[in-house]
């Protein structure tokens, strides 16, 4: 991005408002809300995907999350809602692409977690990055991107659900 759109974006991240979403007949039926039993929203009407990329010697990508997003400020991983018939690991590294400017080509599937509550899931996809690549911020909702080792994750802010993963999520990557 160039300077007058790279600090629109910055301002959009920083702010606390949402962006304004296109109506529902005009964005990917995915892009929507579910509602839990007791009321608590999950984004992704087919679920959601995050891609855990992990490179040998800088650590795991990890996106600082835009203020207005869901708790927005904190640490987690590139990702967001499936497209209706789109696989987990399609839907991660699209979002991952349109997000951080993750190359699809460089990486290697190496496991999946699920996390899913019968009515809605959330799908981590972790990949071996076999190239060193800079992270682009390439949308309004990332505060920043950055390769963190794996032993200094927790020392973050992470986005609570990231947070509770994490611990099983680092001793898979640790294992390989």
């Amino acid at each position: 991005m160039s300077g007058n759109n790279e600090d629109e974006r910055r301002e959009r991240a920083r702010s606390s408002v949402p962006p304004h979403l296109p109506p529902a007949h005009e964005r990917d039926p995915g892009d929507a809300w579910v509602f839990g039993p007791d009321g608590t929203k999950y984004w992704g009407r087919f679920g959601a995907a995050g891609l855990l990329c992990w490179h040998r010697e800088a650590g795991v990508l990890l996106q600082h999350r835009a203020e207005w997003s869901h708790n927005g400020g904190t640490w987690a991983l590139p990702g967001g809602a499936r497209r209706e018939n789109e696989t987990a690991l399609a839907a991660a590294l699209r979002e991952a692409d349109e997000e951080a400017g993750v190359p699809p080509h460089a990486v290697t599937e190496l496991f999946e977690s699920v996390f899913d509550l019968g009515f809605w899931s959330y799908t981590t996809v972790a990949v071996e990055a076999h190239e060193y690549f800079e992270p682009v911020v390439g949308d309004f909702e990332s505060l920043a991107l950055r390769w963190v080792a794996l032993s200094e994750v927790e020392s973050l802010e992470l986005h609570p659900a990231f947070a509770s993963a994490w611990p099983a999520l680092r001793s898979q990557i640790e294992a390989l």
